[in-house]
């Protein structure tokens, strides 16, 4: 399986695709990665880059924006000191110290760069196009089981192995140690919510991969700042 860009996202909260169990007191919305974190709700942060620090996987900004300084970290790539960016997919970190930087930051944005200046940054977490339905045919074998059902059946299926064939929607690696995967098949409907299902993995993807999830379904993981997931698949394997 192809590895990404390993970048350390350290704290970086899920939102789930299409606002897919938006409420965090009824559905998944967003994992925090530690007690202090809580999920950014604005999106499309612009300004002007006025420092920039490379460290192993991933990049820190600070950005002058028409509201003050914010610092950012996103993907590994190339930013110049004076390029105008603008942030997408952020989510905020409270009291997170980097330890590659030696700095601790009040507050700091985890995010990919929307535009020109972030398309090497952009892909490993940007939504799948809304404008091609998915439709991933069902596993088959022991434990097989579609994202509605395993979302349906939840409690009875809690702490069971089942299997998952689905496509990758959303992906965001480092966060406590392991990757975050929302994936979709095609069944439910988001109305309903019940159409994505958060995975977490050691494994990579990318958007748009077609994968074979095994895992086992965990209920009702609270994350801290009141962000409480249902119905999760935990310690997972990704086949292609």
């Amino acid at each position: 399986m192809k590895r990404l860009t390993k970048w350390l996202w350290a704290a970086f909260a899920l939102i789930s695709v299409s606002a897919a169990w938006a409420n965090p007191k009824t559905g998944p919305a967003a994992p925090a990665p530690a007690a202090a974190s809580a999920p950014a709700a604005a999106s499309g942060v612009s300004g002007e880059v006025m420092e920039v620090h490379d460290v192993e996987s991933y990049t820190y900004l600070r950005l002058k924006t028409a509201s003050g300084d914010v610092w950012a970290a996103v993907p590994t790539t190339k930013v110049k000191k004076g390029a105008k960016v603008t942030l997408q997919n952020q989510m905020t970190m409270t009291n997170f110290e980097s330890k590659s930087l030696k700095k601790k930051f009040d507050r700091i944005l985890f995010a990919t760069l929307a535009g020109s200046d972030g398309a090497a940054a952009r892909a490993p977490s940007a939504p799948a196009a809304a404008s091609a339905p998915i439709k991933v045919a069902k596993a088959t074998g022991s434990g097989a089981y579609t994202v509605a059902e395993v979302i349906a059946k939840r409690t009875e299926l809690k702490g069971k192995q089942v299997q998952i064939h689905g496509q990758v929607v959303k992906f965001m690696p480092g966060i406590m140690k392991r990757n975050w995967v929302h994936i979709q098949d095609g069944s439910g409907t988001a109305a309903a919510k019940n159409h994505d299902i958060l995975v977490t993995t050691l494994d990579s993807a990318k958007i748009g991969d077609v994968v074979l999830v095994k895992g086992q379904v965990g209920n009702n993981r609270d994350f801290g700042s009141g962000y409480t997931y249902p119905v999760l698949v935990e310690e997972a394997k990704l086949q292609k």
